[in-house]
């Protein structure tokens, strides 16, 4: 897993250059595409996944349903779709575009493409990549809102995914 290769991009998503995963988590110049998938159920509860505890970023936190790294040359729709499989053991019928955008840390910068789907499981979780992994009712995550459970980028990622299913 340490010695995959990403692409390099500009703020845009244009592929400037390539660098190793090690090299990308530890230079936050280096901007990287991945994409999210938030799934939620038929009763408008979102799925979160805890990180497992060997993760070399944010082990141990909850975060958003799925989560990975595009391939070299992946397109976004497609890494969802693989890392959904992966991560969860699902295919979902439908995934929705919902937004882009760039999170910065003092270790890393990603370009996070995000989709939606519903979804009601069952799931098979990755053991490697998922210690355990559950439906959260929105109420749930205003709570743990700051408490240091969610990883920071999800709850980044919840406040926009707020805004966008109210437009949605």
């Amino acid at each position: 897993m340490n010695d995959e290769t990403f692409d390099v991009v500009n703020e845009d998503g244009e592929v400037v250059g390539r660098a190793s995963r090690a090299e990308c988590h530890r230079n936050p110049a280096l901007i990287h595409p991945v994409v999210h998938v938030l799934v939620c159920d038929g009763d408008g509860r979102l799925f979160l996944q805890k990180r497992a505890r060997t993760k070399d970023i944010q082990p141990g936190k909850w975060d958003t349903s799925v989560g990975g790294h595009l391939l070299p040359g992946e397109h976004p729709e497609a890494g969802a779709r693989r890392e959904m499989a992966e991560e969860l053991g699902a295919s979902p019928a439908r995934l929705t575009f919902a937004y882009r955008y760039l999170w910065r840390s003092v270790r890393e910068t990603e370009l996070v493409h995000t989709y939606y789907t519903l979804h009601d499981g069952p799931f098979v979780l990755h053991p490697m990549e998922i210690e355990e992994g559950r439906f959260w009712h929105p109420s749930e995550i205003e709570q743990s809102l700051g408490t240091g459970a969610l990883t920071p980028n999800f709850e980044l990622e919840f406040k926009s995914f707020q805004d966008w299913l109210q437009h949605a």
